[in-house]
């Protein structure tokens, strides 16, 4: 007996014939109150369970759940503590009885919050009880009652009163009911203990908000809620309920899904439904035969009477489908094509589709027999439909006894369904024969006519192999596999058919033996790999063998005495023979006589027809193992008079005479090109000796001429590679100089394109400096492109190359590498000048005259030679340079009259002004005006001539002088603007967050009798001196003492003073703002004061808000501008075509091409 009082649990019992009692403590209620107490009940068919005679019971309090066994003697077989828990959550216990590994044993589910742990009790051999875990169910609500349908399902009950049907083994939701209109009772009162004044624990009465353990309880399936009103009975549909609930909502899609589910034992949560599986399966079944019935009436009654026949189709299309579906899976083809068929056959339509339906079932051979009737209709259907291929598919996945054959038959020939006339013939009468001959009768006329099939035709002839290899291999024609039974027989048919001398109904006029000759004129390769593939079963078999040679004999009859084959095909046959005589096992027979006779057909040189074709067959031959069959000597002089230069490489390789494989390819028109790759492969692949590679590298260097002129990039790259310590000896064997130029080009450009490490090639600089003067020879336009990327070359000779061929531009780009810039303008002046004249004394020419683009293009050439290098000149040097070019320029228009201006006079003035433009930003204004008045020409009153290039100039220099002081106005405004935003920060105020020091958390008055500093950051903490002198918040940068925020200093860790000084530059630690005495006056000890007259610097938070500044506009430093435009205004080189400049002017921003002036209003930042 289990009594309780005080909180204590013990267990009373009682000695016969004495008024006394003993009693043992189990659990205290010091400890936690006992919440739930669930004894094991096991059911009548249970009683003699072995674990019932332990009385187990379950105990659950505030912190732990307790298993006990009252039985033989009291045990706790079982503690388990909870853990971290919600304080709110009720414990919950439930018992059931659940099969696990066909064992029946106690399940105890217990739960407090939204984790409900299961713990399956058994007892052992030796007696003792076992309790072990199992899986856990998660959730993501809490629970306020556990209670078991049945071994499998659970209705779990949260707080917010909502029933949640939970399938145990896959812990999948089924179903979620609202009950709060139930309005559940609660034991609130109780667990508070109010009739007795609430002397429980808090923790007790906290959980009696959701406690409800006397409201629930379930017996037979049935759950009871106990509501205020009335008590209200919840259970779980039974099967057959589920089902006509569907069926109510007319959903008969569900329903036969569900009862499906039913019938396969995947349902879950499933009642009513007992037995073993065949008997389950028998009563689901005949109910889902009774939904099929409704389902088949509905879908007619529910047919739309009016509207297109396309409307219909659909509505049957979506219906029909699901009957033939079910039938099928019930394995009830006697429904389907029956009861079934003949109710959908009243409409038309739904007749038609249902038919459809079954084709792909039949194709998935899911659906073998059908009945005659319905295969009548079947074919018949699809005959309307037009849809033969169909039907053909159909027919060679069928039972044959399902079929009318002569029908059949009929059809397939009317319609040339060949696939379904073989298999109805094969599976239907064992009749391998006469398909062959129907379809010979079909493709031997157009064959021996001469005349070209048809695409139908050569259709029936691929047929034919194919089903010709079927029977030879023992398979079926389409599919499937001949009766083992019949294998030798069809075979023995299939041979004596082929080798017939003559066919049944033969004409005079035919040749013997009409069948293997049809097949060798359809498709010689095919039909020999049919009979190669055939040949591979022969083993220890008299009769196989004696067909093999046979049919080898008729081959060779057939083939050799008849010349209306091609060399292809005749050297397909005796590739064949070859494979099949290289076997180790080979029982053939073949006269010599005869590949001899092959070997004069493929090599005759009298016939240049098809030489690629017998090349080919022949090579095919050789590799094939007909080598053996020929005399290698004679081979080889048959195959060089015949020019098949493959077949003498195959014998050579044979005899690893590699050199002369490279005459093979040299001579070849086809293959000449690969001769390199098997140079390099020789020479490089290891496995060759050294002789064969010597004999390989001497040829390739006897031939070297050729391999130039075949391909000068391949030969260049191949003479890099395994030549490069013999290049002078390859350039003495070049002696046509084209090909030299072509091949130095090849290996010295690295523009054209070989792979070739200039480094590791040491070429001396002789051999550049002759392809220099081929290239001047041969390509004088591309030799300044080619010295720019040479290397290796002595300027000085190669200069005397250029002057030899009068090459001035490339003398002048040799003389400006040289560092000679003088001479190198001085030829380009020449150039210049010589052009000039030209076009002075030329007659009438319009402007457009190439004289006229050539004085341009040297113009400008001369000019860039002079912008290149004025940059490393001093004033006198560059006038040098710029004034015999502008001289030059006003020449002509010096010795043009006025009166009678020359006919490109508008052009010259305008290629001066282009001088004058580029010369303006390296001399200075003034010296270019005084050298043109200084000519004694302009010197005598005739500066009219000139006016246009003064005012040219002049406009220019108004241009650049306004732009330059726009520029400096809009810098000056910018940095006017944001230096004002930087002094309103720096100068504002600052607001203290509290008024008491940050460290000692004292008033910051509180010492008026001492000196002592105030210290109030940006940050807005605030210190005292002493205080952040204690916390060594203080450094010394320049002489002068720096201050730190502690707290701030402190959150991000900064230690170290050198760490401190370089976040201060990188601005990540607040630096003082106002430093105020108690005085109100200028510390003694500042050191501001002491270095009045020193230079200023920035402090940190300056240093921070120019980086700030500078981000913000993300462009060139302002500060480089406004000291650029300071050292302009201040020196004497002011103008832009100022001559005074010197040479650090020229890296200014200004002269950065990357300089961009960004017209952008200043961004707005909020005060």
């Amino acid at each position: 007996m289990l009594i309780l009082q005080e909180q204590q649990y013990c267990i009373l019992r009682r000695v016969m014939g004495v008024r006394t009692c003993e009693s043992r403590c189990l659990f205290s209620g010091s400890k936690g109150e006992v919440c739930c107490i669930e004894p094991l009940h096991s059911k009548p068919e249970l009683k003699d369970h072995p674990i019932t005679q332990f009385s187990l019971l379950a105990m659950a309090s505030l912190t732990k759940i307790l298993v006990i066994g009252l039985k033989p003697s009291l045990k706790v077989w079982m503690t388990f503590p909870y853990g971290r828990m919600d304080p709110s959550s009720v414990p919950l216990l439930a018992w059931h009885f659940v099969a696990v590994q066909n064992y029946v044993n106690p399940m105890l589910a217990f739960c407090r919050g939204d984790v409900v742990h299961f713990l399956l009790v058994k007892r052992d051999e030796s007696g003792a009880i076992h309790v072990t875990k199992q899986k856990h169910l998660h959730l993501y609500y809490d629970l306020i009652n556990f209670t078991w349908i049945n071994s499998r399902t659970v209705v779990l009950l949260d707080s917010v009163e909502k029933l949640h049907v939970i399938d145990r083994q896959t812990q999948e939701e089924l179903e979620t009911v609202e009950i709060s209109e139930v309005q559940l009772v609660y034991n609130s009162s109780h667990f508070k203990s109010l009739a007795t004044g609430g002397n429980v624990s808090q923790a007790l009465a906290l959980v009696g908000e959701k406690a409800c353990y006397q409201s629930i309880s379930s017996y037979g399936g049935q759950i009871f809620y106990l509501g205020t009103k009335s008590v209200y009975v919840m259970m779980l549909r039974s099967w057959r309920e589920r089902v006509d609930h569907l069926l109510k909502q007319d959903c008969l899609t569900e329903a036969l899904a569900l009862a499906w589910s039913f019938h396969e034992g995947k349902a879950k949560a499933v009642v009513g439904l007992s037995g073993d599986a065949s008997k389950r399966k028998a009563i689901v079944a005949d109910r889902m035969v009774e939904i099929l019935f409704h389902y088949a009436d509905r879908a007619l009654k529910k047919c739309p009477d009016q509207g297109k026949i396309q409307v219909m189709e659909q509505h049957f299309q979506d219906m029909v489908p699901v009957i033939v579906d079910y039938c099928l899976l019930l394995q009830r083809k006697d429904l389907l094509f029956s009861q079934m068929y003949d109710k959908l056959s009243e409409n038309s339509v739904a007749k038609g589709v249902f038919l459809e339906c079954l084709e792909p079932y039949i194709l998935s051979d899911k659906l073998v027999g059908i009945t005659p009737q319905v295969m009548k209709d079947l074919i018949v259907h699809f005959q309307d439909k037009k849809l033969m291929e169909n039907v053909e598919a159909l027919i060679v996945h069928m039972d044959i006894t399902s079929l009318d054959i002569q029908q059949v038959v009929l059809m397939c020939w009317e319609n040339r369904l060949y696939d379904a006339m073989i298999y109805v013939y094969n599976r239907g009468m064992n009749e391998f024969i006469s398909p062959m001959e129907k379809l010979f009768r079909v493709i031997a006329p157009p064959l021996n006519a001469g005349r070209t099939l048809t695409d139908e035709q050569v259709v029936m002839g691929n047929k034919l192999l194919v089903y010709i290899s079927c029977c030879l291999a023992g398979r079926a024609y389409p599919l499937g596999d001949i009766p083992e039974d019949l294998v030798p027989l069809v075979k023995n048919q299939v041979f004596e058919f082929l080798i017939r001398l003559h066919s049944a109904e033969a004409s005079p006029e035919e040749e013997i033996y009409p069948y293997i000759r049809t097949l060798l004129h359809f498709d010689t390769r095919e039909f020999l790999n049919v009979l190669a593939l055939t040949f591979e079963d022969f083993k220890n078999d008299k009769q196989a063998v004696e067909y093999q040679q046979r049919i080898v004999d008729i081959l060779l009859k057939v083939m050799v005495e008849n010349s209306d084959f091609t060399p292809s095909q005749v050297g397909c046959l005796f590739t064949f023979l070859a494979r099949q005589l290289a076997k180790p096992d080979n029982t053939l027979f073949v006269n010599r006589t005869l590949f001899d006779q092959v070997l004069e057909f493929l090599c005759s040189p009298d016939d240049d027809s098809r030489h690629s074709e017998r090349q080919q067959v022949l090579l095919e031959l050789l590799q094939a193992g007909g080598i053996v069959q020929f005399e290698e000597s004679r081979l080889i002089r048959m195959a060089e008079k015949a020019e098949f230069y493959q077949i003498c490489e195959f014998m050579y390789e044979r005899e690893h005479q590699y050199d002369k494989i490279i005459d093979c390819y040299l001579r070849d028109p086809l293959r000449e090109e690969e001769v390199f790759n098997y140079i390099h492969n020789i020479l490089s692949i290891p496995g060759h000796s050294a002789e064969e590679k010597q004999s390989v590298w001497q040829k390739a260097m006897d031939h070297i001429e050729e391999l130039v002129s075949l391909k000068p990039c391949k030969a260049a790259e191949l003479v890099a590679t395994h030549f490069s310590g013999h290049i002078e000896t390859v350039i003495k064997k070049l002696q046509n100089q084209v090909l030299l130029f072509k091949f130095l080009r090849s290996l010295l450009d690295p523009r054209e394109g070989i792979h070739i490490n200039q480094e590791l090639l040491q070429i001396s600089p002789s051999i550049t400096e002759q392809f220099i003067e081929l290239l001047c020879q041969f390509n004088p336009t591309q030799v300044i492109e080619t010295l720019q990327v040479l290397e290796c070359y002595r300027l000085e000779e190669t200069i005397q190359i250029t002057q030899k061929y009068q090459l001035h531009e490339v003398t002048a780009y040799l003389l400006e590498k040289k560092g000679d810039i003088h001479g190198a303008f001085l030829i380009m002046l020449e150039r210049l000048q010589s052009k000039l004249r030209e076009i002075t004394h030329q007659g009438e020419n319009t402007k457009e005259d190439p004289s006229l683009k050539d004085v341009e293009d040297t113009m400008v050439e001369t000019i860039a030679l002079c912008q290149r290098n004025s940059h490393n000149l001093n004033q006198q040097q560059r006038e040098a340079l710029w004034f015999p070019l502008l001289e030059a320029m006003m020449a002509p228009q010096k010795l043009s009259s006025s009166a009678i201006p020359h006919l490109h006079s508008e052009a010259l003035k305008s290629l001066t002004m282009q001088v004058l433009n580029s010369m303006a930003a390296f001399i200075a204004l003034p010296s270019i005006l005084q050298r043109i008045l200084q000519d004694p020409v302009y010197g005598k009153g005739k500066l009219g001539e000139i006016q246009g290039l003064i005012l040219g100039m002049l406009d220019t220099f108004n241009y650049e002088q306004t732009l330059l002081e726009t520029t400096t106005s809009l810098l000056n405004q910018d940095l006017h603007w944001s230096l004002c935003n930087l002094r309103a920060s720096v100068t504002r105020g600052l607001n203290p967050k509290q008024d008491y020091c940050s460290i000692c958390l004292q008033q910051y008055k509180r010492r008026q009798e001492m000196a002592d500093e105030i210290i109030v950051f940006s940050c807005g903490h605030l210190y005292h001196s002493f205080c952040l002198q204690n916390k060594e918040c203080t450094m010394e940068i320049e002489g002068q003492t720096r201050w730190t925020c502690y707290k701030c200093s402190s959150s991000n860790k900064v230690g170290k003073l050198s760490e401190n000084s370089s976040e201060i530059k990188k601005g990540r630690i607040t630096p003082s703002q106002v430093k105020m005495s108690p005085s109100y006056h200028q510390s003694k000890g500042d050191p501001t004061a002491k270095k009045g007259t020193s230079e200023p610097v920035l402090d940190p938070q300056q240093i921070q808000a120019f980086d700030q500044l500078c981000r913000l506009y993300r462009g060139s430093s302002r500060l480089a501008l406004l000291t650029e435009l300071s050292q302009n205004r201040s020196s004497e080189s002011y103008r832009p075509f100022s001559g005074s400049q010197s040479a650090p002017a020229f890296n200014s921003i200004f002269q950065n091409e990357n300089f961009q002036l960004q017209l952008i209003p200043p961004p707005v930042t909020e005060d």
